[in-house]
C-alpha cells in the first residue's frame, strides 16, 4: 500500500467517523430540550442573560434565564426547593423572570 492510498483510507475512515458522531449528536439533541430556571450558579449550559456570554456563567442558584437541556418532558417534573416566599419552583420551556442576578 503506497503512502497515497494510505492517507486517503484513513481520510475517508476519517470523514465516516466524523458522519456518525454527527448523527448521534442530532439524534441526542432531538430527545432533549432546554430547560429554564434548573441550574445551579456556574452550572447552566447556556444564554445566562445580559452580561454573561454561555455555559457555566449563571450567578445565581435556579436563574430563570439560564438553561440546562434535560431529556426531553422532564422540565416540569425536576424536584427543586421552594422560593423563599414558600411557593413551588419550577422548571420552565421558557426563561422566566424570577432569580435573576441583582442588576
Amino acid at each position: 500500500m503506497t503512502t497515497k492510498t494510505l492517507s486517503l483510507t484513513l481520510a475517508a475512515s476519517l470523514a465516516s467517523a466524523l458522519t456518525l458522531s454527527a448523527g448521534q449528536m442530532h439524534a441526542q439533541e432531538a430527545t432533549m430540550e432546554k430547560c429554564f430556571g434548573i441550574s445551579l450558579a456556574g452550572a447552566n449550559d447556556c444564554a445566562a442573560g445580559p452580561g454573561t456570554t454561555c455555559a457555566g456563567t449563571s450567578t445565581v442558584d435556579y436563574q430563570g434565564n439560564a438553561w440546562t437541556l434535560v431529556a426531553t418532558g422532564t422540565c416540569a417534573d425536576i424536584a427543586l426547593p421552594a422560593m423563599a416566599d414558600g411557593s413551588a419552583r419550577m422548571g420552565s420551556l421558557a426563561e422566566l423572570d424570577r432569580d435573576l442576578p441583582p442588576a
